[in-house]
């Protein structure tokens, strides 16, 4: 698939002396342009091996990976990339600059620099799974994704979609949709002109860490760029939010899915991943006891499922617990 727009790549190999366990492979740093927007990003492994591309969530960045990237790389190509706003990546200063549709390009230009000739598995939490739901659903991108796996953020249309169906709901599904809705509190909050920006500044930002060991008992390490992050990552829900509640798209996805869903996410409840099947036909639904932030809490058992489903979508039978994780199969995926 040709570049739709010009395409600038600087790589800067990071050798910083050896590495202690359980980082043993070397991070090659480099930059794609998208457009007008340069964004950093970070590769490891053999470019020979099959590409695996991971997209973090908000307020992240693409260190968040690091766990993750480092257990795929003995096996994978893998790439990382902070998305625009975010760590090292250029900051757009107009909220219409984070639309999912700009993010798609950034996507593009990505995957265009580093396998421009290959189709790439793709791995998205948080707001990268959002993300992604947008990349293997668009039509620009038909065929150049192999798998999707998905943890933690839900399709933004489907989940509008979900909520305007009409017909009766049973009192568990309203149940469900109002522990969700309870859940969201802070997407309400994000959208209110410059106070979060101001929570961000004052103590968010400095007491993120604190925060992710309070809620989740997750000792992270400090991030030097969390508050201007936390900052500038707001717009992509002050981008998308309202416009897809408002009017969402009908966005079947064109590539095989395996969602991972940590039961105990206090932001995304498990209800909201159920009944993908009109949407998904090829999906795989993994349910885990874990937090949230699973890339980081537990890097070695999501590099593990990842594993298992890209290995099985390049020809090797399904492990057991990505067999019994099946939901709904086509006739043209592989058995």
């Amino acid at each position: 698939m040709p570049a739709s727009h010009p395409l600038h790549i600087d790589r800067e190999i990071e050798r910083d002396g050896p590495q202690p366990y359980p980082y043993p492979h070397p991070a090659c740093r480099f930059h794609v342009q998208s457009g007008t927007v340069r964004l950093a990003a970070t590769a490891w492994g053999d470019p020979a091996r099959p590409v695996v591309v991971l997209v973090h969530g908000y307020p992240d960045n693409s260190h968040v990976w690091q766990g993750v990237a480092q257990a795929l790389a003995d096996r994978f190509h893998v790439i990382a990339y902070d998305v625009r706003g975010a760590g090292g990546s250029d900051v757009p200063p107009r909220v219409d600059d984070y639309r999912l549709e700009r993010l798609a390009d950034d996507f593009i230009a990505v995957i265009d620099a580093v396998a421009p000739d290959r189709r790439v598995h793709l791995v998205g939490h948080d707001w990268g799974s959002i993300q992604g739901w947008e990349f293997v659903t668009d039509p620009r991108l038909h065929g150049r994704i192999a798998s999707f796996t998905s943890c933690s953020g839900p399709c933004l249309d489907h989940a509008a979609s979900a909520l305007r169906t009409p017909g009766r709901r049973t009192w568990a599904q309203r149940r469900a949709t109002l522990r969700q809705a309870l859940a969201s509190w802070y997407i309400v909050f994000f959208h209110i002109p410059k106070l979060p920006e101001w929570h961000w500044r004052l103590w968010l930002g400095r007491g993120w860490t604190h925060w992710l060991r309070h809620t989740e008992g997750l000792f992270a390490p400090p991030n030097p760029t969390q508050t201007a992050d936390g900052i500038h990552g707001l717009r992509l829900y002050r981008a998308n939010f309202r416009a897809r509640l408002r009017a969402p798209r009908e966005r079947r996805a064109h590539a095989p899915v395996q969602v991972i869903v940590p039961t105990l996410d206090r932001y995304v409840r498990p209800a909201l991943t159920e009944n993908l099947g009109k949407w998904v036909a090829d999906l795989w639904r993994r349910q885990v006891e874990a937090h949230h932030w699973l890339p980081l809490a537990q890097p070695r058992r999501m590099a593990t499922m990842v594993s298992e489903f890209v290995d099985h979508l390049e020809g090797a039978p399904a492990s057991p617990d990505l067999a019994k994780a099946r939901v709904s199969s086509s006739a043209a995926n592989i058995s």
